[in-house]
This record gives structure tokens, C-alpha cells and sequence, in this order.
């Protein structure tokens, strides 16, 4: 999974010491469908996720991610849930924590395919069908649909 240039620099500095940072998770509806990807590191099957760049919104990071990851368009609807992930060590020894945000976005074209080389496979699913998926994406899912504008703020582990 390729990491962002502005990581990659702090982590000169740094070495594989914690780093915080914002994530997105991108929960987008379609017609009942939910878009999800499989995750190249884990072979998990997921919603769209990422690393917000620096000056970046997070909405807008959300949008570029399932450009990126999935090949759709799709537009942010509403912030759904702001929480704080687990630690992750990753492979190579780094270890880092996001502030997610979950964003409920709106299909508007495209058709999913892989975009990059973060995932290896995209499609829609039914939202009563849904593959095997981790707890901690199944719950950022849920909170997405949940009904009302309501922004739910978690404040366990898992964002």
C-alpha cells in the first residue's frame, strides 16, 4: 500500500515511532448497493479509506479516495462519525492511530474497478449481502446508514 509522500518524510525524522494522523472512511450508497474494495494488505473487503493529505479536508479526501481506489464518483452527503482507530504497526515496523472520519457519500458515476494498487478488487453489494467484513468497518457502515444528520462521535478504539 503506497504511502503518501508527506509520511514518508516525517517518518526520516521519526523512524517507526507512533504517528497521529486523519483518516476518511467512505461509505457510499447506491440503489441499495453498498461500494466496497478489497484491501491489497489484508484481503479484506471494506468501504473506501485513506490518508487525508496535509491542507486537505476530509470530505474532499473521502471523494478522492473512492476516485482513486474504486474509479467512482460519489459525493459526500454527511459526516456520519469522527472517531479514533486502534494503534496499527504496519510490516516494515511503523506504527500510527487515525482520527477517522466516516462520511456517507452518494454515488454519482463510474463503475467500480481498481483504481491503484491499495486494493484488488471493487464492486457493489447489497446492503442485506454484504461479504465478510471486520468489525471495525461493519460498525463505520452502520453508523453511515444510521438515519438523521446526526454526527456520532466514538469514543472506543475503533473509529
Amino acid at each position: 500500500m503506497p504511502t503518501p509522500d508527506f509520511v514518508l518524510r516525517l517518518r526520516e525524522h521519526i523512524g517507526t515511532d507512533p504517528l497521529w494522523l486523519i483518516g476518511t472512511t467512505a461509505v457510499v450508497v447506491h440503489d441499495d448497493r453498498l461500494l466496497l474494495v478489497k484491501r491489497a494488505d489484508t484481503g479484506e473487503w471494506a468501504p473506501v479509506a485513506g490518508i487525508v493529505e496535509p491542507g486537505e479536508h476530509s470530505a474532499d479526501a473521502a471523494e478522492r479516495e473512492v476516485w482513486e481506489e474504486a474509479r467512482v464518483r460519489a459525493v459526500v452527503e454527511r459526516l456520519a462519525a469522527v472517531g479514533v482507530t486502534q494503534e496499527y504497526a504496519y510490516p516494515n515496523g511503523d506504527r500510527s492511530r487515525y482520527t477517522d472520519h466516516t462520511y456517507r457519500l452518494r454515488y454519482v458515476s463510474g463503475n467500480p474497478k481498481v483504481g491503484d494498487d491499495e486494493s484488488t478488487d471493487a464492486g457493489w453489494f447489497p446492503l442485506d449481502d454484504l461479504p465478510p467484513i471486520p468489525e471495525r468497518y461493519l460498525a463505520r457502515i452502520h453508523r453511515a446508514l444510521a438515519p438523521g444528520p446526526e454526527t456520532i462521535l466514538v469514543r472506543d478504539a475503533e473509529g
